[in-house]
């Protein structure tokens, strides 16, 4: 069933054997494929980058606008109202009907001047704070240096209210002059004080009113850049787009011409599908899809030989069925071959013991125990091996109880030991305590019994077993060490199938039975080679044992 394999084979070898000059070939096909789509992929990056940059510059701009020119317009524009007030009522102090009035007037506007000031520097660093909360993060290098004029012209503007402050607000002696000589009547003196104080308070004003001018350039001037790059975004835009279109159509047009021999690999995974097993010449092109037939034909030889060992396995499974139904049809004999040699030895001892009168009996009944005695070992194997086989097709499911794995061990080893030490083999027991796992006894101790007596078959001149339980993980690791021959590794991976042995007299079924259990409780078990020579066979037991599939999955990573 397994014969059309070697022209997969064959085909799988001729591809492999244009492998090595196709292989460039086959890398820069995928190499265009790829740049194409990097190329349409940086196109649209770059489109999408700059209208993100775009966006975030107008958002920036307009919340500068907003949030530091316009107010800090509006109070400087308050302050230069109020100063041209302030300095219409000083020039017409000397002329007014009621210069109290007027005094008073001045008097709580020069009082509330430094407030009016204040608030004109606050809106100034308001302005420098807008300006970094939309430039902080992720600003560009433009951005940067716009954010740094922004905070430059801030300071300036504060510094320059702060001069003016300091301007109109010096000398206050000389408004007390004034009001002193408008009190005493003595007028020019009034004039030549209020000229002074005028001139001052015209110089403010001017000063506040080039302020002004310059943060209204400043509006205009962001008002200007803003239009223009939106002019240019559009233009930018617009291209990257034209050029999106037209790397997205080269591109198509270039994937369709190289992707068409997918048509036939199609139609191949269609034939797969409705049955069709045969294996087909591959018809190789020194690109992915070449590789990609390649592959498929190897996943079709797969599949056919899956099938093959399926089949093998169902003639085992059904081999396994009549070995189990022969064994049971065997026990009642073997049962009673056994009872009956029980008696014959009785017999045959208690006419050993006897005086016997003739001495050439005695040889014979000597050598008539012998035999019995031989009979009676090999009726026992058979039994065994009768046991074997039906523990093998009639395990039943392990009843899981929480049980403690390191009393486990130390209760058999102290159980085999007597066996192991007329084999001349040592045993030491390291074991850690810990947490009870949920396990069935009786199994597992038919698990690790069957391991402690290979190791022991292992070492027939004598040696040393170590058994060792630790915890980790959530899991315990059982480990039984030996000192013997250690295993091959060719036969590492066949020790635990069903019938498969070395020994001369062995069953095949100690391991797989062994096997079988740590499976059923969910965990694994592993083969390994020790340093110091020897052999090692590993089992890991999940904590809270495994009828599902997912934790014997976790226990094979475990090991």
């Amino acid at each position: 069933m397994t014969a059309p394999a070697p022209a997969v084979d064959e085909a799988r070898g001729g591809a492999a054997g244009q492998e090595g000059p196709a292989r460039h070939k086959r890398r820069t096909v995928a190499g265009r494929l790829l740049a194409s789509y990097l190329v349409v992929l940086a196109a649209f990056a770059l489109t999408v980058g700059w209208s993100v940059q775009a966006l975030r510059a107008a958002s920036r701009d307009a919340q500068l606008l907003r949030a530091g020119y316009v107010p800090l317009l509006l109070r400087i524009g308050e302050v230069l109202a109020e100063q041209n007030v302030f300095n219409a009522q000083l020039n017409h102090i000397t002329a007014a009907k009621n210069p109290g009035d007027v005094r008073e007037w001045l008097e709580t506007a020069r009082r509330t001047r430094p407030l009016a000031f204040s608030i004109v520097k606050d809106a100034a660093r308001a302005l420098a704070g807008a300006d970094e909360v939309e430039g902080g993060a992720g600003a560009g290098v433009g951005q940067a240096a716009g954010s740094s004029g922004v905070r430059r012209f801030s300071d300036e503007i504060a510094a320059e209210v702060t001069a003016i402050e300091r301007l109109v607000g010096a000398s206050p002696e000389r408004f007390s002059q004034l009001f002193q000589a408008l009190a005493v009547g003595n007028r020019e003196l009034a004039e030549r004080t209020r000229d002074e104080l005028v001139k001052r308070e015209v110089e403010g004003a001017q000063r506040l009113r080039a302020i002004k001018s310059r943060v209204e350039e400043q509006m205009e001037s962001l008002t200007v850049e803003a239009r223009r790059r939106e002019e240019r975004s559009m233009h930018l835009l617009l291209g990257l787009g034209v050029l999106t279109l037209l790397v997205g159509a080269v591109m198509s047009l270039y994937a369709r011409r190289v992707l068409a021999p997918l048509t036939a690999v199609t139609e191949r995974a269609n034939a797969v599908a409705r049955g069709d097993l045969t294996p087909k010449q591959v018809l190789a092109t020194n690109d992915e899809i070449g590789e990609l037939a390649t592959t498929f034909e190897g996943m079709v030889a797969a599949i056919r030989r899956a099938r093959a060992e399926l089949v093998n396995a169902e003639r085992l499974a059904a081999i396994g069925k009549m070995a189990a139904h022969v064994t049971h049809e065997i026990r009642n004999p073997l049962s009673s071959i056994g009872l009956n040699l029980e008696l014959l030895e009785e017999e045959v001892a208690r006419a050993s013991a006897a005086d016997m009168p003739d001495a050439e009996l005695r040889p014979v009944m000597k050598e008539s125990a012998q035999l019995v005695a031989a009979i009676r070992a090999e009726v026992d194997r058979l039994s065994r091996i009768a046991e074997q086989y039906l523990s093998v097709a009639r395990r039943p499911r392990p009843q899981l109880v929480p049980e403690r794995v390191d009393d486990l061990v130390q209760e058999l080893v102290a159980f085999v030991r007597p066996e192991l030490d007329r084999a001349g083999v040592a045993v030491r027991v390291e074991v850690e305590e810990g947490p009870e796992i949920l396990l069935d006894e009786s199994q597992l101790r038919q698990a690790l019994l069957n391991l402690l007596r290979n190791a022991r078959e292992a070492m027939p001149k004598g040696g040393e077993i170590v058994v060792s339980v630790r915890f980790s993980g959530g899991a315990a690791t059982i480990a039984v060490d030996d000192t013997g021959p250690g295993v091959p590794e060719e036969l590492r991976a066949s020790i635990f199938d069903p019938f498969f042995t070395t020994k001369q007299r062995g069953t095949g079924l100690g391991l797989a039975v062994t096997r079988d259990i740590v499976e059923a409780h969910g965990g694994a078990i592993s083969c390994e080679p020790r340093e110091a020579g020897g052999t090692r066979f590993r089992i890991v037991l999940p904590a809270g044992g495994a009828p599902a599939q997912g934790r014997a999955a976790e226990a094979h990573a475990a090991l």
